[in-house]
């Protein structure tokens, strides 16, 4: 759905004259008599905030303007929409554009954007009068079947903005993790969003799309976005699929698909469970680390476990799924210190009383946006009011900083002096979003609407909602 949102708020200008005329609601159509512009002098500049993370672009109506260029820059945060491409904080247009410059003419109403934002900065190399700038934002509006109803305001802030998150994300017509880069299906990623949006929706259209899309872009014996183990989250994703949905119908065409990633598994382990794959991932945190292998066990286990539950309810021969578990199960998981990982392990076959120390051990550092559910439902099997408790630690630092949708990646040392997402850093302070960041997510090139952070939605459903 499309929305329209005037501006609410101007942060700063510069060589602008009537800048109020921004802020007023005015009909969304150019006339040859506008008598309330904002006028903009050669090197002036706006910025505005929308408020909330949206999903799109802007509108600018120009009623007079000779040719003039603008330059537009898109931020998730207020820094980035104020950064100069490349440089240390890597301010960046992959892979939607959200800096560019465009030129303006009389009597013209045109969108520019395609992006995630919250953010705009208008600088002009020359004069112009503005009549209205507005957002066109697009976002999911389905009637929930489950909305969280408990009296925790921390717990109802952060149902609420995991919500919006993915409920931008779903907004198209393929399943996205993220808003402002590229626009690929990354399968490997969208386990969490499914559980997210088959818990407040149901059902879903975009799901099996983004399922069949990914299987059709991916003839065996492909693995699924070059990714072996995002293969398997694929079964996970169809078998989890099911349980919630009941969507035999959708499931059943997925069989031979299916049959053909256990064959193909198999032939990637050995007779004493050693895993052979080309390439093994589990997340950046532990890629190329002793726990990758573990998490990629892990996730092979979890797979293989799903398809056999999946065939069995088809009628169907499981004989060289159950010889692959037993071959997984050959090694034992042994995890040195990923959180994320001994999530995934709770899942795979359980935990030690070691993995729960590990899981406690320095509060909620070493968490991820990414496997929050997995590492919350581990914790919350054993201790689940320090699961709640450690939920609200870290999805409210983000809060805490300005976070209207949730984030690629979250480390709870970054809140330590840095400034909010809508302020400029001083006093010393540091960049929450341009200073931070890691892998291929480092400075304003990390996303700051991740789908894959939604999955705290089923946790809540899960462990929280019942009793409140």
């Amino acid at each position: 759905m499309k929305e329209l949102l005037f501006q609410g708020k101007i942060i700063e200008t510069k060589n602008c004259e009537n800048q109020s005329a921004l802020l007023r609601k005015k009909p969304l159509q150019i006339g040859l008599s506008e008598s309330d512009t904002a006028l903009f002098r050669e090197g002036g500049y706006v910025i505005l905030d929308f408020g909330k993370e949206l999903r799109g672009g802007i509108r600018i109506l120009t009623f007079r303007a000779k040719d003039t260029p603008v330059r537009i820059r898109f931020g998730e945060s207020l820094t980035e929409c104020c950064a100069e491409l490349g440089g240390k904080q890597n301010a960046t247009n992959d892979h939607s554009l959200r800096d560019f410059t465009v030129n303006l003419q009389d009597y013209s109403d045109m969108t520019f954007g395609g992006t995630g934002f919250r953010f705009v900065r208008l600088d002009f190399f020359g004069d112009a009068q503005i009549k209205s700038v507005v957002a066109e934002n697009y976002i999911l509006r389905k009637k929930p079947l489950y909305v969280y109803k408990g009296k925790d305001k921390e717990i109802a802030k952060i149902f609420s903005t995991a919500k919006r998150t993915v409920d931008l994300c779903a907004a198209g017509d393929y399943l996205w993790d993220g808003i402002k880069r590229d626009r690929l299906v990354w399968i490997g990623d969208i386990h969490p969003e499914m559980l997210a949006l088959t818990m407040l929706y149901g059902r879903m259209d975009i799901i099996e799309r983004s399922l069949d899309f990914v299987k059709e872009q991916t003839p065996l014996p492909n693995f699924m976005n070059n990714f072996p183990t995002y293969s398997m989250w694929w079964i996970i994703i169809v078998a989890d699929y099911l349980a919630a949905t009941n969507a035999e119908d959708f499931t059943e065409k997925q069989i031979g698909y299916i049959k053909g990633l256990i064959d193909l598994m198999s032939d990637n382990v050995s007779k004493d469970g050693e895993l052979c794959y080309p390439f093994l991932f589990v997340d950046w945190q532990t890629h190329g680390k002793p726990d990758e292998i573990q998490g990629s066990r892990a996730i092979n286990i979890i797979a293989v476990k799903k398809a056999i539950d999946v065939l069995k309810r088809f009628n169907e021969n499981t004989d060289k799924a159950e010889d692959l578990l037993k071959r997984l199960l050959k090694k034992e998981i042994t995890v040195e210190s990923s959180k994320s990982v001994l999530g995934l392990k709770y899942f795979a076959v359980g935990l030690t009383e070691s993995d729960k120390k590990k899981l406690l051990e320095n509060g909620v550092s070493g968490f991820s946006t990414f496997m929050s559910y997995y590492i919350l439902k581990a914790i919350a099997s054993f201790d689940k009011e320090k699961a709640v408790e450690m939920l609200k630690e870290y999805y409210g630092a983000m809060l805490k900083k300005g976070a209207t949708t949730f984030w690629e990646d979250f480390d709870i040392s970054w809140a330590e002096n840095s400034c909010r997402i809508d302020e400029m850093p001083k006093n010393g302070e540091r960049d929450i979003h341009g200073d931070f960041g890691a892998y291929c997510y480092t400075g304003f090139r990390h996303s700051l609407c991740h789908g894959w952070s939604a999955g705290v939605i089923k946790f809540i459903k899960d462990e929280i909602y019942e009793k409140s």
